[in-house]
């Protein structure tokens, strides 16, 4: 397997002394209307999150502040709590596609996606959110993120939450990055196996140690993504579960570190089994003008083409990326420069693009992309012309 590249980690470096990483729910206008805020509250911009809408995402969707009785149904009930109206948003994102690496050399992806949000306060410390994807790639998608969120149970710093994610949420979330180029080593997947750290179902948890800066998430899927349910009326396909941790430490008020941990096996249709292990540090130093986040992951497949003969099929894979905002969370022009690499004893999965994404907010809620991507494995080049709104 080759190693990573000096200049990857050299650039690591380079970058390493000035710079924090957004974590949770996409952007949803329907906050901004319930709560009469600025989408600018929580975003920098859409729909990457500030440290403010992390919180407020993981509070379940509240701010204790601006909760009004008038704002809720009278039923009679303490225990009924229904919003006057029901919170519902809109995403449009539209792109124009120059590739080199095709026969098709431009395309018109307009929408690439449109999508149906909703999340709020279902009751005291329990909020809720999904999305319904009404076109992905100009087909019905369906659901993605969906799930119940219980907050601060018996008063300490402990969540759970229930339903569909991706199993990549504790990590960089995919859903909230800048670039029309994705995560890749996340989206990955290695011969015949399904096993890849993007959609589940299950359940993820959290605590927090607030005297030390410490956090803690724990999760347990199905480890086969988001099928249908079979013929047995289950999602899962065979008896065998996945599971997952992540630590991560605050180092000082600008960076945190962490380390990932996550296995499962699946049964192929052959009947034998591939168990799939992954696991890694990352790391995030920002300032809000310079925002840093690099993410190592190792993987190893014990026989990804369930032939039942072991023969332990490593893949290594990073990610970096870094958020420059001028005038930090006011800016109205943002520069993000992405590395992705991929190495595998799997040649196939060889990856290694640099990326290049300036992004213009026409509007708090309205924003431009001019992206380049060059493919260091392929020697090709893509640009990308962008438009991503919420409504």
């Amino acid at each position: 397997m080759k190693k990573l590249t000096l200049v990857a980690l050299a650039l690591m470096f380079l970058v390493g002394s000035t710079v924090l990483r957004p974590t949770t729910a996409d952007a949803i206008p329907a906050f901004a209307r319930t709560h009469k805020l600025s989408c600018s509250t929580c975003h920098a911009p859409f729909p990457r999150l500030k440290p403010f809408g992390t919180e407020f995402a993981a509070n379940g969707f509240t701010l204790p502040d601006q909760e009004k009785a008038r704002d809720f149904i009278s039923a009679g009930d303490d225990l009924l709590k229904l919003n006057k109206t029901f919170p519902i948003a809109a995403r449009f994102d539209a792109f124009a596609l120059f590739d080199s690496d095709t026969d098709i050399t431009s395309d018109l992806q307009s929408p690439w996606g449109l999508k149906l949000l909703s999340g709020g306060n279902l009751a005291k410390d329990v909020g809720y959110y999904f999305y319904f994807f009404l076109d992905e790639r100009g087909e019905v998608a369906g659901i993605e993120d969906a799930y119940i969120h219980f907050n601060n149970i018996g008063g300490k710093p402990f969540d759970i939450m229930v339903g569909q994610f991706q199993t990549s949420d504790p990590l960089m979330k995919r859903e909230l990055r800048l670039t029309y180029e994705d995560y890749q080593v996340y989206r990955t997947k290695v011969g015949g196996s399904n096993s890849d750290l993007t959609y589940d179902r299950g359940v993820m948890v959290t605590y927090d140690f607030e005297s030390t800066g410490t956090g803690l998430v724990g999760l347990l899927v199905n480890g086969n993504g988001k099928p249908d349910a079979g013929d047995d009326r289950k999602y899962d396909t065979d008896k065998y579960k996945n599971w997952g941790f992540r630590v991560i430490q605050n180092v000082g008020s600008p960076a945190t570190v962490g380390y990932y941990y996550y296995t499962g096996k699946e049964l192929g249709t052959t009947g034998f089994g591939n168990v799939a292990t992954f696991h890694g540090p990352d790391f995030t130093l920002g300032n809000g003008t310079f925002d840093l986040t690099f993410q190592y992951l190792f993987r190893r497949d014990s026989d990804p083409d369930f032939t039942g003969i072991d023969v332990d099929v490593d893949t290594e894979g990073m990610v970096v990326e870094l958020v420059i905002s001028p005038q930090k969370d006011r800016s109205r022009n943002y520069l993000t420069l992405l590395y992705n690499q991929i190495n595998s004893d799997w040649d196939r999965n060889d990856y290694e693009t640099m990326t290049a994404s300036v992004t213009h907010l026409f509007a708090r809620n309205l924003r431009g992309t001019l992206e380049y991507t060059r493919n260091l494995e392929q020697d090709t080049d893509r640009g990308v012309i962008g438009l991503v709104t919420a409504f």
